[in-house]
């Protein structure tokens, strides 16, 4: 059985719900560099990641892959296709272990898609991945790669900790050289310094000033 009271989705759902929604759910673990799904798949399912970090990216002419998004759970993924019933628009792979609750769509529509305190999820879900375009697009073209940096520093002091170097290139859309370069500025100008795991942020409102 999964244990769906926990997840924030459902808190406010009772005993009868929780148990038919069980029926239509399954629990699924992955390991690190798992494959969640692939760009141009049906997109059957409502995909909840409770456990892991899931890299939601394309793949260009080269077969290079180009990082779109990093999700961390609690959040559903990718439920624009599934609410709008068309295949993936992009591939999904897990960067840590992770586990997935996988809900049978057709099924949850018909039954719980009418209830104000799951379509009031949903929205709320979709409004963050809305905020979460609106930083893609303020990060890669509206600010140079100064302030692109120092605005993803700012907003990720928290757990910088958490991400590697070639993740923070990737998510940028800048090469490794140039991040170096940058972060090594930012160093000499005291706003973080290299730390045991990474870099840390020493000077937050320096770095605001930067791309405000």
């Amino acid at each position: 059985m999964v244990d769906l009271s926990s997840c924030y989705f459902f808190q406010n759902l009772d005993a009868e719900d929780i148990r038919a929604l069980d029926n239509i759910t399954k629990k699924v673990s992955y390991t690190k560099g798992s494959i969640l799904f692939y760009e141009k798949e049906d997109a059957d399912n409502l995909i909840i990641l409770v456990e892991g970090v899931v890299k939601i990216y394309k793949t260009d002419l080269k077969n290079n892959e180009v990082v779109m998004r990093r999700f961390r759970a609690p959040t559903l993924v990718a439920e624009m296709a599934t609410l709008e019933e068309i295949p993936f628009p992009a591939s999904a792979s897990f960067e840590t272990d992770g586990t997935v609750y996988i809900i049978d769509f057709k099924k949850f529509k018909e039954k719980f898609m009418q209830k104000p305190s799951i379509s009031y999820a949903i929205i709320k879900s979709l409004s963050k991945k809305v905020k979460n375009l609106e930083e893609v697009i303020d990060l890669n073209i509206v600010l140079d790669t100064t302030a692109r940096l120092a605005k993803y520093l700012h907003e990720r002091e928290g757990n910088l900790n958490e991400l590697k170097n070639y993740q923070i290139a990737e998510d940028l859309h800048m090469t490794p050289e140039t991040l170096s370069r940058t972060l090594k500025k930012f160093t000499i100008l005291g706003l973080v310094e290299k730390g045991d795991n990474g870099y840390v942020v020493t000077n937050l409102e320096g770095l605001a000033v930067l791309y405000e």
